[in-house]
């Protein structure tokens, strides 16, 4: 793993939200940069995957099941070469491939159209299915939200892997502890989040999930972990990289002004200038 070079992918990848959501007026940029570094581990680092390939039957599946924080897909998939930047700029807008939420029809690198919360999961439990009744050796990785898995359908959905083994699974919780109407805690508490995974025969994995090191060591367990499918429990911060977003629900689903793009950007800019220190 190198490191520095997935801290500035990163930063890209936070740029492009902040300009998608940004253009289009509209969007879910707190959940995006959350989980932007680990949009970056998985289309950097982890999978199986290749741009100029985007249907390859062996490549590794990845659902985003909470599938409102597209503007990170979009931008991790946008800098990982499957279609141009520049058309993040074009997020939401009418014509546009790259619509609120992903579709698999007409984006390329999305496998999974998603967006109804709870259903994601469903869908890459039956892509891990899929591949072990063909004997494929394909991955399958399915991002969910705190929030979201208060959704009855994914304890359906892990009920089901873990007691199918599927050891081809990961599944990876966004945990910055901020919904729509607030903490977690206070709207329906879903915690203790590895007790429950654990308790649904999952090989269970707290992390950071703004640290590589942290990411690096946990994808590399799932990998080793055999007869059982792995959930990585990534703690995050809401609004990661933007100073004023952090940690703050108000962000959830909303766009920065023009003032606020720019003082995000500069927060960005601030951070790209470290990194090259």
């Amino acid at each position: 793993m190198d490191k520095l070079k997935l801290q500035k992918a990163a930063l890209e990848v936070r740029k492009g939200i902040i300009e998608a959501v940004h253009s289009a007026k509209a969007g879910h940029p707190g959940g995006s940069l959350s989980a932007a570094d680990i949009f970056t581990y998985l289309y950097f680092e982890e999978m199986n995957i290749d741009p100029k390939e985007p249907k390859n039957p062996n490549r590794d599946r990845f659902v985003l099941s909470k599938g409102h924080t597209a503007p990170g897909l979009y931008s991790a998939l946008a800098n990982r070469g499957y279609f141009p930047v520049e058309d993040l700029l074009t997020l939401r807008k009418l014509g546009s491939y790259l619509q609120g939420h992903p579709d698999m029809k007409h984006i390329p690198g999305v496998d999974m159209s998603s967006g109804s919360l709870g259903q994601g999961l469903s869908c890459a439990v039956g892509m891990a299915l899929g591949a072990k009744l063909t004997n494929k050796d394909y991955r399958v990785y399915a991002l969910c939200g705190d929030g979201e898995i208060e959704e009855g359908q994914i304890w359906e959905a892990a009920m089901f892997a873990g007691h199918r083994k599927l050891d081809n699974l990961v599944v990876i919780v966004d945990n910055n502890n901020l919904q729509i109407d607030g903490s977690i805690t206070e709207v329906c508490s879903p915690y203790p989040i590895d007790k429950k995974f654990e308790a649904f025969n999952f090989h269970v994995i707290n992390v950071d999930g703004n640290d590589f090191e942290d990411l690096d060591r946990a994808f590399k367990e799932a990998r080793n972990t055999k007869g059982m499918p792995t959930a990585i429990i990534a703690k995050t911060v809401k609004g990661k990289g933007v100073s004023f977003m952090e940690n703050s629900v108000g962000w959830h689903g909303k766009a920065p002004n023009d003032e606020e793009y720019a003082l995000a950007m500069e927060d960005l800019r601030r951070v790209g200038e470290a990194l090259c220190q």
